[in-house]
């Protein structure tokens, strides 16, 4: 069904099904705040639904389950078709990287009776949207003597918060006169930890309060931060949006929307013809590189052990197992705010309410950086989705001059393989409060399954 309100005529069991669905993926999100904790969540979820590592299995029929997890930062799930697995898969591929802070190598230091800790912007920020709210600090500290430390703070309601200060309006008529974009300046978002000296210190006895601290809680000392990966990202659970109550608001809708819908779709359906696959990546926001990006090999690689585990050892079968693979990119897509309506293109940009979006080429200005479907393949699309009964909308990432952006789609595309976007459309997106429709989550949910039993 093309473009059109979900909940226009829509049943009651439909409507308990979006509660809770929804439900489900706020306890999710809320859970998720980095990429290895929705590394850890989505794992879980995978081996209670009887995904086992591939070493647990001699061989490979249809309806095994299979997963593979790279440096805590990647998930593979796979379940085996009753098809060769040369013939191709339906993969279904989303990051779990969000936009964030995080801390330098060396972040601790004191001022004018302060501690504070600097940090290094991730992803495409308005860097004003992070001050003055509530942040908590996320990750590991890994020691040299191997131990990994794991670093939560500021998500019990016990814990305290820290934050980023801004200029009180008072003061402030110089820096009002700066552009959005030097409003807050990279180098001044850093993170407030501390105000209390230690006593018997005389330098830095703020800072030394704060690493005491520290080391009775974690066991740590600063040189331990060199080793260390904190994220610095909002604080506190995600929420039902709005007073009829449709929509989410969050931390990290992008991606961990697509993720979650991705891989609640494939724990939730049988064997089919061909071997289907969710794959959770990271370094989306900033290129999809290095050993946990799109660009690794580690997807590939993969796929190589599932045809040796099968029985074909022959090369070409993984090239042709990759090329005669179809994926949906499940990426969220800019929903139309109607407080900014300039900057789309109406007949052809997002809606809430309105079910899964798909982006035939994302990409900025002439396309750039962009995967564009072809015809053919989204033709196959469609049908599997009116085969189902599925709502869904197409859309561009606003109109033709006024920016872009890109996903995971191209990288995919260049083993030869069909690929196009699909998300959710997302309000804030970027921001630390995203938006998502209720009904546009279990929506795409439903479009996942579809896609991945269409033959």
């Amino acid at each position: 069904m093309y473009a059109k309100n979900i909940y226009t005529n829509i049943s009651d069991e439909k409507l308990n099904a979006i509660k809770d669905f929804s439900a489900d993926y706020i306890k999710y999100l809320s859970n998720s705040k980095t990429e290895r904790l929705c590394l850890k969540e989505s794992l879980a979820l995978a081996k209670a639904n009887g995904f086992k590592a591939l070493e647990d299995y001699a061989s490979l029929k249809a309806g095994d389950k299979v997963y593979f997890t790279n440096m805590d930062k990647n998930l593979a799930l796979y379940v085996i078709g009753k098809n060769p697995i040369k013939d191709g898969l339906r993969i279904l591929g989303a990051h779990i990287d969000s936009p964030r802070l995080d801390l330098k190598q060396n972040p601790l230091y004191e001022s004018n009776g302060f501690a504070l800790l600097d940090t290094h912007y991730y992803g495409g920020v308005k860097k004003y949207q992070w001050v003055t709210i509530p942040l908590a600090l996320h990750g590991v500290i890994c020691k040299k003597d191997g131990t990994i430390v794991d670093v939560n703070i500021g998500e019990c309601e016990t814990d305290p918060v820290v934050g980023i200060s801004d200029l009180l309006i008072h003061l402030s008529a110089n820096q009002m006169q700066k552009t959005a974009d030097k409003l807050i300046e990279g180098e001044n978002l850093d993170v407030t930890v501390g105000s209390i000296p230690l006593d018997g210190e005389e330098k830095d006895n703020v800072k030394k309060n704060v690493l005491k601290i520290l080391n009775e809680k974690y066991g740590v000392d600063e040189e331990d931060f060199l080793s260390a990966e904190i994220e610095v990202v909002p604080a506190g659970n995600a929420r039902e949006y709005g007073l009829d109550r449709s929509m989410i608001a969050g931390y990290g809708h992008d991606d961990r929307v697509c993720a979650y819908t991705s891989l609640r779709a494939i724990l939730d359906s049988d064997a089919q013809d061909y071997t289907t696959c969710c794959i959770l990546v990271d370094k989306e926001e900033i290129g999809s590189v290095g050993a946990t990006g799109a660009q690794s090999t580690f997807f590939e690689n993969t796929v190589a052990e599932l045809l040796v585990k099968s029985g074909d050892t022959c090369y070409l079968s993984l090239k042709k197992a990759m090329e005669n693979s179809k994926m949906l990119s499940s990426d969220v897509s800019a929903g139309y705010d109607p407080l900014f309506p300039e900057v789309n293109d109406s007949k052809n940009c997002a809606y809430l309410n309105n079910g899964v979006v798909f982006n035939k080429y994302t990409g900025a200005r002439g396309k750039s950086g962009s995967n564009d479907a072809s015809p053919e393949y989204f033709a196959w699309v469609r049908n599997a989705m009116d085969c189902n009964d599925v709502h869904f909308q197409t859309a561009e990432l606003g109109k033709v001059d006024q920016g872009g952006g890109g996903t995971i789609a191209y990288i995919l595309g260049n083993y030869n393989m069909n690929v196009v976007d699909a998300g959710i459309a997302v309000l804030n997106m970027h921001a630390p409060m995203e938006i998502v429709s209720k009904a546009d989550v279990y929506e795409t949910y439903l479009a996942y399954k579809a896609f991945l039993k269409q033959k």
